[in-house]
């Protein structure tokens, strides 16, 4: 497709956020244009929707090109997730562009992942499992689809189909020191145990009435991170290194790492790890 100054955020940057984008800058006038744009429709024919291609004449477009410092021409610049990640200058033979494809285009099951994000930053949670269902079918052994795909489920409250995805990864997340597998095993761990745990309220109350408690600490912890409820558990676990680090393995601030992990939030996070470091010293 072609596309211009007006429409390049759409066409290009958002498009790129569903797979790569490759931009063809290109004029009349240039030989060796007319000899690349062709054969840049021929691959992207053959590849059936891995990726894209947009062709952008510079000369009706040159406030464009100064943007991206295109000096000579054809110029192709790849984008992924709305960035500029690689460019060549002049028209490559197939080989070399073919060998520049495979190095940008994700893989089928990779494609499926990124349908999950995009769902759910829409907030499509039925889309986005059934990406990462279909991601998992093309390649079994994607362990980040299936994190994803963990995370997923257990933020829908279904454990037992969390726990039977725990046990399709592969030893090297599970038997390795994998932060965001650590960080789903505690929430699944977490939600496991409230079930059998008194309700938020009955803790608080133990809690308040007994502040060295700490299992009724701990308890409550799991509660809220069950509930994704992230600070109020790390109030609860901060407390317990505070008077006991020793507790439970140090397993108050074992968790709290985990929390982080599970929070994705980098300022709140490290407001939270300076409080735990001062407990720490």
């Amino acid at each position: 497709m072609d596309t211009n100054q007006a429409n390049f955020e759409l066409d290009v940057i958002e498009a790129s956020h569903r797979v790569p984008v490759l931009v063809d800058f290109w004029a009349p006038w240039c030989g060796p244009c007319r000899a690349l744009g062709p054969l840049l429709e021929k691959l992207e024919a053959a590849d059936a929707g891995r990726w894209k291609l947009v062709k952008i004449n510079s000369d009706e477009n040159q406030e464009l090109a100064m943007q991206f410092g295109v000096r000579s021409i054809p110029f192709v610049a790849a984008f992924v997730d709305g960035a500029m990640v690689d460019q060549f200058v002049g028209a490559l033979p197939e080989g070399q562009l073919r060998a520049f494809l495979d190095r940008l285009v994700p893989d089928p099951s990779e494609i499926e992942r990124r349908r999950a994000r995009l769902a759910l930053a829409e907030g499509d949670a039925e889309t986005a499992l059934e990406a990462l269902q279909a991601a998992l079918a093309l390649d079994p052994g994607h362990d980040e689809a299936r994190l994803d795909l963990i995370e997923l489920l257990l933020n829908q409250d279904r454990l037992d189909a969390a726990r039977q995805e725990v046990a399709l990864l592969s030893p090297k997340i599970t038997g390795g020191y994998d932060t965001r597998f650590t960080a789903l095993q505690t929430q699944l761990v977490a939600a496991e145990q409230a079930a059998a745990l008194p309700d938020p309220a009955t803790l608080a109350q133990r809690v308040a009435a007994h502040p060295d408690d700490l299992q009724a600490r701990f308890d409550l912890a799991s509660r809220h991170i069950a509930a994704r409820e992230f600070e109020p558990a790390l109030e609860q676990l901060l407390a317990i290194v505070q008077r006991d680090r020793g507790f439970g393995d140090d397993a108050a601030r074992k968790t709290m790492l985990s929390v982080f992990d599970l929070m994705g939030e980098p300022e709140r996070i490290a407001a939270w790890r300076r409080k735990l470091a001062s407990a720490l010293n």
